[in-house]
């Protein structure tokens, strides 16, 4: 490949088992035993897919009428795998807590889905999209998870134009590509900017046909408060209608976690208002590891931050910075000025400068901390905003960058422009009141997507037996940092191709013993639901939900966002702690646990947010590195940009529970390559 990466046997190591020797978290965890995943496939790595799919067990289709599994979420991984387990003959209960499933958050994605098709002619591979995938996750990934989704990404396309989903045509009717952050090729199908609700349709109607046929059963407005661990398996779940308030008890012979990824932690994202970790965190509390929870993606296109009144940021696809060009006035007295007024020779094109290479396509943590920088210089655009600092007092600052597309409506003329991208700039134009056509749009970065999640070995399959986790939900397939347009890779190749071949061989055993609504342990998670929902409405304090919710997100901003130091991570922890002692005893939730009651919700939901946004520092603060995502100041190059220590670093870091009064235990399961050798990244 042109930087020098070649072809290796996938054979033999390249890299060492790390040895840490920094402790900057000394005091605030336990180090527990190693993790190794005991379903890892060995040899040439183009044949460990499709070696482990024959090796697998199968089920015949008279056993698999007998056996039941639960699926939370409805978005790509949920309802993919809904659609296909119920197809294949197993009885799924499908839960989402939207009230349909066509509103899970998959359908906000805009820009595309990437497959390496190779359909441009310019050099694409499923090594070279599997060589992308690692190189932008700054080799924080699987190597064997990421190959094996890079061959599942041409089927994915297959089956979605099957399904009619309406992918973008070049004249010739040949489905069209286009490029994204991190990569060189145009690999990224897309649906102008819709991308996300076309595909999720078209999982929703092969769901939807499943649910026809009697394999699927369907429960909206529910929202999973407790997972049911039975004999040490994963067993079912306790729901509560949100409708009723009533608490339902639901077992199954599997449990499959789609629910997504746990950014609004932050408070501000560009996630759904409802997007939570509850799911997944009651897991965790069950003994579920929880893997890599510092690593946060912060996306580099969304409408800036406008005011203190905001619950909410806007995306606006990074497809935009194909035809867009990235700039800053290069005088910061500059930044009052109409940027039409501003001539193109003082204009700073900071993102072609410093990565000629890549220009404008750099992957999304380099673009986003490129952009905070010239910021930070006094060279940000837009309205003045207030911003806390860290000693406390507030400073007026313009977080904002223009990224311009008047260089390609020139190329290509405004009606070219519509074609890709028309719904997107409406929306801009919609929510600033300015038209993209005419002025440059502002952006800024702001939390997105969230590469950590549970654990999960080769199979999708935690530590918890019978527990699978799919999507956004686990942590396998990324890293330390999302290539653009791989979200909705992962989902559909999780939930049409992965999971189905995988949950087999861990359901040949069944059917499992039956466990009845008076087992032990299913007695036991009703009562810890009921009683939480009664402590939550008993505290009767002065303080709204909402506001601790937006105290935590500041703190995890300031402290744990785009630049994290030790110092500023000790403090969080602290600030965490107090947050989370004040909201036990001085929270507000309104209303009663038997009707539909959002305060009680959201209630649980911000509850989980504290004891996560607390760990997710601790990862962050053990991790005196820099790859991806994660940026700590003490580990920078000369020029800023990250630096690893791969020597110290390259391990997967699974958090176990430690209790309410514990330290969390880390086990660390080393990453060691075979395929490809481990790189400083570099994209200029």
């Amino acid at each position: 490949m042109a930087d020098g990466t070649h072809y290796l046997s996938g054979l033999t190591p390249t890299n060492e088992p790390p040895h840490q020797l920094s402790d900057d978290a000394a005091g605030y965890y336990v180090l527990g035993d190693k993790l190794v995943d005991a379903k890892a496939p060995t040899g040439p790595i183009a044949e460990r897919w499709t070696t482990r799919k024959f090796e697998n067990r199968l089920v015949n289709p008279a056993n698999r009428r007998k056996l039941s599994v639960i699926i939370v979420g409805t978005g790509l991984a949920g309802g993919a795998a809904a659609a296909t387990l119920g197809e294949a003959g197993y009885h799924v209960k499908s839960f989402c807590y939207q009230d349909s499933p066509r509103r899970a958050h998959s359908i906000a994605a805009q820009g595309g889905i990437n497959a390496a098709k190779n359909y441009k002619e310019d050099g694409d591979s499923i090594f070279r999209l599997f060589y992308d995938t690692v190189k932008g996750g700054d080799y924080r990934a699987r190597e064997s998870n990421v190959y094996r989704l890079a061959e599942e990404s041409v089927n994915i396309i297959d089956q979605c134009v099957a399904q009619g989903v309406p992918f973008a045509r070049e004249y010739g009717g040949l489905l069209d590509n286009r490029s994204f952050g991190g990569v060189q090729v145009s690999r990224t199908f897309y649906a102008r900017g819709q991308t996300g609700q076309q595909l999720l349709l078209g999982a929703y109607q092969a769901m939807e046909r499943q649910v026809a046929a009697g394999t699927v059963e369907a429960f909206t407005r529910h929202e999973m408060l407790e997972l049911i661990v039975v004999d040490g398996r994963a067993r079912g779940i306790i729901a509560r209608n949100m409708v009723t308030g009533e608490v339902e008890t639901h077992l199954a012979d599997a449990v499959v976690l789609a629910s997504g990824g746990y950014g609004n932690v932050f408070y501000l994202s560009t996630n759904a208002m409802g997007s939570n970790v509850t799911a997944t965190w009651r897991a965790h509390r069950k003994g579920a590891y929880m893997a890599n929870p510092c690593y946060t993606q912060i996306h580099p296109t969304c409408i800036p931050v406008s005011g203190a009144h905001q619950s909410k940021l806007t995306l606006m696809s990074e497809s935009l910075r194909n035809d867009g060009r990235v700039w800053v006035p290069k005088r910061a007295e500059d930044a009052e000025l109409d940027p039409r007024e501003i001539p193109e020779e003082d204009r700073d094109f900071f993102l072609e400068r410093i990565y000629p290479s890549f220009g404008n396509l750099v992957p999304r943590d380099i673009a986003s901390r490129a952009a905070k920088y010239m910021c930070d210089e006094g060279r940000g655009v837009g309205p003045e905003v207030a911003e806390a600092q860290p000693d406390g007092t507030t400073k007026m600052v313009r977080r904002g960058v223009y990224l311009d597309l008047t260089d390609a409506i020139a190329r290509l003329g405004k009606h070219a422009i519509e074609e890709k991208y028309d719904n997107l700039l409406d929306m801009y134009e919609r929510i600033t009141g300015e038209s993209p056509y005419e002025v440059p749009m502002r952006i800024y970065p702001a939390v997105h997507y969230v590469m950590g999640g549970l654990w999960v070995d080769y199979e999708l399959q935690s530590n918890i037996p019978g527990l699978f986790v799919t999507g956004e939900a686990n942590f396998s397939d990324h890293g330390a940092n999302r290539l653009g347009a791989s979200a909705l890779m992962q989902g559909l190749a999780d939930g049409y191709f992965v999971l189905p071949n995988t949950i087999r061989e861990y359901l040949a055993d069944g059917p499992f013993p039956a466990v009845d609504d008076s087992d032990a342990a299913v007695l036991e998670a009703q009562q810890a639901v009921q009683e939480r929902i009664a402590k939550f409405l008993s505290i009767n304090g002065s303080r709204s939900v909402e506001s601790f919710h937006k105290e935590l997100g500041q703190i995890m901003w300031e402290y744990c966002g785009m630049e994290r130091t030790a110092e500023g991570l000790k403090k969080a922890i602290g600030l965490i702690r107090d947050l989370k002692k004040e909201f036990w005893g001085n929270v507000k939730v309104l209303g009663s646990a038997e009707s539909l009651n959002q305060d009680l919700e959201k209630a649980g939901r911000v509850a989980d947010f504290i004891e996560l946004g607390e760990l997710m520092c601790i990862d962050a603060l053990n991790r005196r590195e820099s790859c991806g995502g994660h940026f700590r100041a003490e580990s920078q190059t000369e020029d800023g940009e990250a630096m690893r220590h791969d020597d110290e670093f390259a391990y997967v870091a699974a958090w176990e529970w430690g209790g309410e009064d514990g330290a969390p235990v880390l086990h660390k399961e080393d990453l060691i390559y075979t395929a490809i050798e481990m790189k400083q990244r570099s994209y200029k």
